[in-house]
């Protein structure tokens, strides 16, 4: 639930003059429609970029265990190249373009969506409610490692140019980071339409350039037949495990793509994959493949694949590629942390709306200043793309395995499957993702450490913030006025009266508003009109138009009004209100003033919390946005009652 007066959920900027600007963005409001083929190319440069980019690195270190022994054996490469397959068929195409794009959350995707899902099937499970966290503090881990890992695997191609490029290979990824951060303001929908149709024409170069190495070597379609992944498997003991966190790396992006999906929507995402990136993708890999096996000390089979006239267009359009990556997984970080503030998780973020025909594209500056700073750093540290790749896996693999354990609860709860046919679906993936998962956990001490930490420090930072709000609850309820015995004492020695409506934000409908307390003990007057409101957030993306608003007399000069909002939408207060004049609530915003109560915090001598932990909170607190740009109310129209509370 949304705590107007304690810290709590994100918001719609000021201007220049310091209103608070009506978002232009209304969810309320029918979407401007989008031609069907805008989307389907949209979805490839934004949610495909990630995934798209994988041929650069992934098959050079799925290689790496065979290489280890000095020889390289013809089903050692068709079994690598036969295990990227099968990820790329059963993981991308049949877990998350097949089912798991229908488990949205009235159209909205990604881990945090769907354990709304599962936590309403199971009547608010703790359980997946902990899952969810987790899940989604390593999909931030990913889009921290992704920017980094992608724009340095493209730039280094300057090096087969001259190895004289060599030390510019650092300082051009920073720039190139630094400019992608820098756009983001611009929306993902204008990012989309610049790189939509260069990303069509990366995969189409993709398979355009592995056509003549498979031609000259049909038989790498062997790679297909699953015996061979298998029989590589079974027969290199821990370097098949070794040679799985590297192979993982061709699917990384599908968790993203599943965030994604308020963006753009199912069936072109779908579209996409099935008639464009997905083929180029298997083509990439075979011709990659093909070359190996004609020339086994490739050192770079990506970029050995082109002719020498084509290497300098090749590193411009996947340094292009590359941006995109990073553009898919840092737009499902926006989603993912708005949801997470509406659901509670986290402060107040500023949230700018940046389209005007979907909502679910917004830009957190915030959130982006944090990411462009773990980017760069990690850039700075790891250096090259093979020493990053170690970082990379138990990012993704742990939010995926985390995703089916979820989608499970979906399965036999929301698509009322029985247990055990919703196992044989869904438990081959688990299996297939744990098996990732412990290939990728071999990497921990070579920079798989990197995920596991930020995802540690995001989920301190989110239980530290829901445990901070519940104690200040808590607290506050030792000195709280039933409403209804307030309004009774009101009305039997009324105060002075005066013209106008007030409205005063409380978390808690029963329970009379501090500020209205400390307006009636310092100013000794009550408005002629008093309407206590309370802002809920709904276990859906969006609430339902009539389920909105609902209001309640309870006296002569009292209402109470209880609005609620889905965790994917910003509220709009006043335009809420305004609506009410169906029910008969007359509003005039100039005769209305809103008082909120503005709680400074102190660290208590015997909190409930660690100290440690209390000053975080106390910082999340002071950091977070003002609960007047998150309601949108105008800031001439607020009045603040400020109170100190101790944590």
């Amino acid at each position: 639930m949304t705590q107007p007066d304690a810290p709590s959920p994100a918001a719609a900027p000021p201007d220049a003059a310091g209103r608070v600007v009506v978002d232009p963005v209304e969810t309320q409001r029918e979407h401007v429609p989008t031609p069907f083929w805008t989307l389907v190319v949209g979805s490839v440069g934004v949610v495909y970029g990630d995934i798209g980019t994988s041929p650069l690195y992934a098959f050079r270190e799925a290689l790496g265990p065979a290489r280890a022994d000095g020889v390289l054996l013809e089903e050692e490469v068709l079994g690598t190249t036969s295990l990227i397959l099968w990820a790329l068929v059963l993981i991308v195409t049949i877990k998350y373009v097949v089912i798991l794009l229908r488990m949205d959350n009235n159209g909205e995707g990604g881990i945090l969506s769907l354990m709304a899902l599962a936590r309403k099937a199971l009547g608010g499970s703790t359980l997946v409610f902990v899952l969810g966290l987790l899940g989604a503090s390593l999909f931030y881990g990913d889009a921290v490692i992704t920017p980094a890992i992608s724009v340095l695997s493209a730039v280094e191609g300057i090096k087969l140019i001259t190895p004289a490029f060599e030390h510019y290979v650092l300082p051009i990824t920073i720039v190139i980071i630094v400019a992608l951060f820098l756009v983001q303001s611009r929306g993902t929908s204008k990012v989309a339409a610049f790189f939509g149709p260069i990303m069509v024409v990366w995969f189409l170069a993709l398979g355009l350039a592995a056509v003549p190495h498979i031609a000259a070597n049909p038989g790498v379609f062997a790679a297909f037949n699953p015996w061979y992944a298998v029989h590589y498997l079974l027969g290199h003991g821990t370097g098949a495990l070794v040679a799985l966190g590297a192979v993982f790396l061709a699917v990384t992006g599908a968790e993203a793509l599943f965030a994604d999906l308020g963006h753009f929507g199912r069936r072109p995402i779908q579209v996409a994959w099935l008639g464009l990136v997905g083929p180029c993708l298997i083509l990439n890999y075979l011709g990659q493949t093909a070359l190996v096996l004609a020339k086994p000390d490739t050192a770079d089979p990506f970029y050995q694949l082109v002719p020498e006239w084509g290497l300098i267009p090749m590193v411009i359009l996947a340094t292009l590629a590359t941006v995109t990556a990073s553009q898919a997984v840092i737009t499902g970080a926006f989603s993912l942390s708005r949801q997470a503030i509406q659901l509670g998780l986290l402060p107040r973020l500023e949230i700018r709306h940046t389209s005007e025909s979907h909502s679910g594209q917004i830009f957190l500056p915030q959130v982006n200043l944090l990411l462009l700073l773990g980017v760069v750093v990690l850039a700075v540290l790891f250096r090259s793309s093979s020493a990053l790749a170690s970082a990379y896996g138990i990012a993704v693999t742990g939010t995926m395995l985390l995703t089916a354990s979820m989608a499970y609860v979906v399965l036999w709860k929301v698509w009322k499957l029985s247990p055990i046919a919703a196992a044989a679906a869904i438990m081959p993936f688990i299996v297939i993702e744990f098996l990732f998962l412990l290939s990728n956990l071999l990497k921990v001490f070579e920079g798989g450490y990197v995920p596991l930490v930020l995802a540690a420090g995001l989920i301190i930072v989110m239980w530290t913030w829901v445990r901070g709000v519940g104690i200040l609850v808590r607290k506050t309820r030792k000195t709280d006025v039933p409403l209804v015995e307030l309004v009774a004492m009101l009305e039997k020695s009324p105060p002075h009266h005066v013209r106008g409506t007030a409205i005063f934000l409380t978390s808690d409908p029963e329970i009379a508003p501090a500020a209205l307390l400390h307006n009636l003990k310092h100013n000794k007057v009550l408005h002629e009109k008093n309407v206590i409101l309370t802002v809920q957030t709904v276990d859906t993306p969006r609430s339902e138009e009539a389920d909105r608003s609902r209001i309640e007399p309870i006296g002569p000069h009292f209402s109470k009004i209880v609005m609620k909002f889905g965790y994917m939408e910003t509220p709009n207060i006043p335009r809420a209100l305004a609506q009410l004049r169906k029910q008969g609530f007359k509003f005039d915003i100039m005769s209305t003033s809103f008082f909120l109560s503005r709680r400074s915090i102190r660290p208590a001598a015997h909190s409930g919390m660690p100290l440690w932990q209390d000053r975080i909170f106390i910082t999340l607190a002071k950091n977070a946005n003002d609960a007047t740009d998150f309601f949108q109310i105008p800031t001439g129209r607020v009045v603040e009652v400020g109170t100190q509370v101790t944590v």
